[in-house]
């Protein structure tokens, strides 16, 4: 299954609730699992991002349904990476001239 990372900020809601964060990313994982997405891990973070996630899910449109569904709650704002494992890229890379 493809692998994706999830780079989240809190909303104002989000850090609002902040003491609710392990519960929330708790959920996220029940949510998700419905969806036919693992998560893989979770962390909490500092700098730039307060969470990162990754996952795998069976494809683009199903993790987009997922984090939608997640920015629909309002705690935190999503961006989404694909990810490549060293033999996915070695595919990838295979063709060029």
């Amino acid at each position: 299954m493809p692998t994706y990372i999830g780079l989240m900020k809190w909303t104002e809601q989000g850090i609002r609730k902040v003491k609710e964060t392990a519960k929330r990313a708790k959920d996220f994982q029940e949510l998700a699992a419905k969806a036919n997405v693992k998560v893989r891990e979770i962390h909490w973070t500092m700098g730039r991002y307060d969470v990162i996630v990754v996952a795998e899910a069976p494809d683009d449109e199903t993790i987009s349904r997922l984090t939608l569904g997640l920015g629909m709650m309002g705690n935190v704002k999503t961006e989404t990476l694909r990810a490549f494992s060293a033999q996915e890229m070695n595919q990838i890379v295979k063709g060029l001239t």
